[in-house]
Protein backbone atom coordinates (compact mmCIF):
# COMPACT_ATOMS: atom_id res chain seq x y z
CA UNK A 1 0.00 0.00 0.00
CA UNK A 2 1.16 3.22 -0.83
CA UNK A 3 1.04 6.43 1.43
CA UNK A 4 1.50 10.06 1.22
CA UNK A 5 4.30 11.44 3.19
CA UNK A 6 2.78 14.55 5.34
CA UNK A 7 5.66 15.78 7.24
CA UNK A 8 3.86 18.54 9.32
CA UNK A 9 0.97 15.81 10.34
CA UNK A 10 3.23 15.59 13.75
CA UNK A 11 3.79 18.97 14.18
CA UNK A 12 -0.03 19.28 13.94
CA UNK A 13 -0.66 16.44 16.45
CA UNK A 14 1.56 18.41 19.07
CA UNK A 15 -0.49 21.51 18.62
CA UNK A 16 -3.22 19.84 19.19
CA UNK A 17 -2.11 17.72 22.88
CA UNK A 18 -0.56 21.12 23.90
CA UNK A 19 -3.62 23.41 23.45
CA UNK A 20 -6.01 20.69 24.63
CA UNK A 21 -3.46 20.25 28.11
CA UNK A 22 -4.16 24.33 28.40
CA UNK A 23 -7.33 23.89 27.97
CA UNK A 24 -8.26 26.31 25.43
CA UNK A 25 -12.29 25.81 24.63
CA UNK A 26 -12.49 24.89 21.05
CA UNK A 27 -12.84 21.53 18.63
CA UNK A 28 -9.19 19.69 19.10
CA UNK A 29 -8.49 16.92 16.58
CA UNK A 30 -7.11 14.20 18.98
CA UNK A 31 -5.75 11.73 16.63
CA UNK A 32 -5.84 10.52 12.69
CA UNK A 33 -4.94 7.81 10.81
CA UNK A 34 -1.50 6.58 9.73
CA UNK A 35 -2.94 5.98 6.03
CA UNK A 36 -4.96 8.79 4.59
CA UNK A 37 -6.95 11.96 6.05
CA UNK A 38 -10.16 12.89 5.32
CA UNK A 39 -9.96 16.94 4.81
CA UNK A 40 -11.95 18.82 7.27
CA UNK A 41 -13.58 22.06 7.54
CA UNK A 42 -15.41 23.60 11.02
CA UNK A 43 -17.29 26.49 11.25
CA UNK A 44 -20.04 27.41 14.05
CA UNK A 45 -22.88 29.92 13.77
CA UNK A 46 -25.26 30.94 16.90
CA UNK A 47 -26.99 27.61 16.82
CA UNK A 48 -24.42 25.14 16.22
CA UNK A 49 -20.69 24.18 15.23
CA UNK A 50 -20.65 21.97 11.52
CA UNK A 51 -17.81 19.76 10.27
CA UNK A 52 -18.18 18.72 7.16
CA UNK A 53 -15.86 16.24 5.84
CA UNK A 54 -14.51 15.43 2.14
CA UNK A 55 -15.15 11.79 1.66
CA UNK A 56 -15.14 11.81 -2.16
CA UNK A 57 -15.22 7.93 -2.71
CA UNK A 58 -16.42 6.67 0.24
CA UNK A 59 -19.58 4.55 0.75
CA UNK A 60 -21.91 5.69 3.62
CA UNK A 61 -21.89 2.19 4.80
CA UNK A 62 -18.24 2.67 5.23
CA UNK A 63 -18.38 5.65 7.96
CA UNK A 64 -19.21 5.30 11.38
CA UNK A 65 -19.48 8.83 13.51
CA UNK A 66 -19.64 8.09 17.22
CA UNK A 67 -19.78 10.01 20.25
CA UNK A 68 -18.15 8.61 23.52
CA UNK A 69 -17.33 10.75 26.18
CA UNK A 70 -16.70 14.04 24.79
CA UNK A 71 -15.24 12.84 21.46
CA UNK A 72 -16.59 13.42 18.27
CA UNK A 73 -14.84 10.13 16.22
CA UNK A 74 -15.42 9.43 12.42
CA UNK A 75 -13.74 6.03 11.24
CA UNK A 76 -14.26 4.61 7.55
CA UNK A 77 -12.36 3.36 4.54
CA UNK A 78 -11.85 4.33 1.12
CA UNK A 79 -11.47 1.27 -1.27
CA UNK A 80 -9.68 0.87 -4.06
CA UNK A 81 -11.20 -0.66 -6.63
CA UNK A 82 -9.38 -0.79 -9.48
CA UNK A 83 -5.71 0.10 -10.15
CA UNK A 84 -4.61 1.51 -13.57
CA UNK A 85 -1.57 -0.39 -15.29
CA UNK A 86 0.35 0.58 -18.33
CA UNK A 87 3.84 -0.43 -19.33
CA UNK A 88 5.99 0.13 -16.13
CA UNK A 89 3.63 3.11 -14.62
CA UNK A 90 1.68 3.11 -11.47
CA UNK A 91 0.05 6.36 -9.92
CA UNK A 92 -1.82 6.56 -6.99
CA UNK A 93 -2.52 10.18 -5.69
CA UNK A 94 -5.91 9.56 -3.49
CA UNK A 95 -5.86 8.51 -0.40
CA UNK A 96 -7.13 4.93 -0.31
CA UNK A 97 -7.41 2.93 3.28
CA UNK A 98 -8.74 3.06 7.09
CA UNK A 99 -9.24 6.41 8.70
CA UNK A 100 -9.88 7.90 11.89
CA UNK A 101 -10.58 11.64 12.74
CA UNK A 102 -11.38 12.69 16.34
CA UNK A 103 -12.17 15.93 17.97
CA UNK A 104 -13.01 16.43 22.20
CA UNK A 105 -16.09 18.73 21.70
CA UNK A 106 -16.86 21.71 23.99
CA UNK A 107 -19.34 21.61 26.97
CA UNK A 108 -21.72 23.77 24.76
CA UNK A 109 -22.84 21.00 22.21
CA UNK A 110 -25.73 19.12 22.96
CA UNK A 111 -24.50 15.54 22.60
CA UNK A 112 -28.40 14.44 22.26
CA UNK A 113 -29.00 16.11 18.95
CA UNK A 114 -26.04 15.35 16.72
CA UNK A 115 -26.70 14.58 13.63
CA UNK A 116 -25.00 13.42 9.83
CA UNK A 117 -25.26 13.54 6.39
CA UNK A 118 -23.76 12.85 3.58
CA UNK A 119 -24.13 14.38 -0.07
CA UNK A 120 -22.26 14.56 -3.16
CA UNK A 121 -18.93 13.04 -1.56
CA UNK A 122 -19.24 15.33 1.55
CA UNK A 123 -20.43 14.39 5.18
CA UNK A 124 -21.65 17.12 7.31
CA UNK A 125 -22.21 16.60 11.10
CA UNK A 126 -24.01 18.71 12.79
CA UNK A 127 -23.41 20.04 16.64
CA UNK A 128 -26.01 21.62 17.87
CA UNK A 129 -25.30 23.96 20.68
CA UNK A 130 -27.38 23.53 24.02
CA UNK A 131 -29.96 26.25 24.73
CA UNK A 132 -28.24 27.74 27.70
CA UNK A 133 -24.97 28.32 25.31
CA UNK A 134 -26.49 30.12 22.51
CA UNK A 135 -26.13 34.03 22.42
CA UNK A 136 -29.15 35.88 23.76
CA UNK A 137 -30.04 39.92 23.87
CA UNK A 138 -31.22 41.02 27.42
CA UNK A 139 -33.09 43.94 27.11
CA UNK A 140 -32.03 47.21 29.00
CA UNK A 141 -34.91 48.80 30.89
CA UNK A 142 -34.92 52.57 31.36
CA UNK A 143 -36.33 53.78 34.67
Amino acid sequence: MLTRFEPFRDLARLQDEMSRMFGEDRLYRAGESVGWTPACDIYEDEESVTLRFELAGVEPKDVEVRFENGVLTLRGERKLEHEEKRENYHRVELGYGTFTRSFTLPGTVDAEHIRAEAKNGVLAVTLPKRAEAKPRAIQVKVT
